[in-house]
């Protein structure tokens, strides 16, 4: 009974938290006049991926992160494949002509650099941790310069509705406590979801190795399904897409940088043909949507193909 009431809250918070941290990061890209796209991928991505990070570290302090290559590249295919394909089924996303010529080609290069660090000798060394935290701290530069010079060009093209809402504005207080309180419940709201999920599981019978391709690997990912679907659902498409694009930068530039820099990380033999999948579909469905928008019925082929992948993982 308990694991079916941690389900329920956890969701419930799941829920709550997306839809005032979504509201917060919209009034923070107003409040300091940048696109909605950067606050994206930046602050809603890195609030997304914190559980990513706290379980990344926390193995490689313990030395324990031979899993964390496979963790990474399975959360980016599920990012990329259930989170924009479901949030395209619910509401098709129109694309920012930023993010398809930079961001959406970055975590393309990012896949591609990863594959090349584990293929000579399956693992990922310090030097090359570093390479990757060096990387990630360029893009970022690069992205927070982009924005602030765009800012004029922003403001210039502000609509009659935002300014509207210009006229009665969110106070930075209110901005931060919608954005730190929101993240607050995701993060508690994913635990508990997946805690009641995976007691209900083992009711069920179900093998633990069957629980943490499925229910453990989808937890860790909810956070950035919850809030790129209630954004989409407000019109906020540069928050979703950015969340989506932003955290498969984060997980692989940052966290595996961190990760591998404290303790080389060996990689399984597996995870090499994750990555080759996780590059192809990054590759496949960014012909759809350089078109302009992502529409329902890609999404609906990338959710296939996410459960396509998930029936291999189970054979394999």
């Amino acid at each position: 009974m308990l694991s079916f009431v941690m389900l329920v809250v956890g969701f419930a918070l799941l829920v709550w938290g997306a839809d005032k941290f979504v509201e917060g990061a919209s009034a923070l890209a107003r409040k300091m006049g940048v696109s909605p796209l950067l606050v994206g991928l930046t602050i809603v991505a890195f609030g997304t991926s914190m559980p990513e990070l706290a379980v990344s570290v926390t193995a490689a302090l313990q030395g324990a992160n031979e899993i964390a290559v496979g963790n990474v590249v399975g959360s980016n295919v599920f990012n990329l494949l259930v989170v924009a394909g479901l949030s395209a089924v619910i509401c098709p996303l129109v694309m920012d002509k930023m993010l398809l010529r930079r961001d959406w080609p970055l975590s393309i290069l990012a896949a591609v650099l990863l594959f090349a660090a584990i293929l000579p000798d399956q693992t990922i060394a310090r030097w090359e941790g570093a390479v990757l935290l060096v990387i990630f701290a360029v893009i970022l530069t690069r992205q927070i310069r982009s924005a602030l010079h765009d800012r004029d060009q922003l403001a210039s093209a502000a609509t009659e509705a935002e300014a509207e809402e210009a006229a009665a504005p969110m106070s930075t207080m209110m901005i931060w406590v919608n954005i730190v309180l929101g993240l607050a419940c995701i993060v508690i709201g994913g635990q508990l979801a997946v805690n009641g999920a995976t007691g209900i599981a083992r009711m069920f019978g179900l093998s633990e190795t069957l629980i943490g391709l499925t229910i453990v690997a989808l937890g860790t990912s909810l956070p950035e399904l919850v809030t790129s679907i209630v954004a989409a659902r407000k019109g906020q498409n540069e928050i979703a897409m950015g969340n989506v694009i932003g955290s498969n930068l984060f997980n692989i530039l940052l966290i595996l940088g961190v990760s591998s820099v404290i303790t080389p990380i060996p990689v399984q033999a597996t995870s090499i043909i994750d990555c080759l999948f996780l590059i192809a579909i990054s590759v496949i469905f960014y012909i759809p949507a350089r078109k302009g928008k992502l529409g329902r019925l890609p999404g609906a082929l990338m959710v296939a193909s996410y459960v396509a992948y998930t029936v291999y993982l189970i054979m394999r």
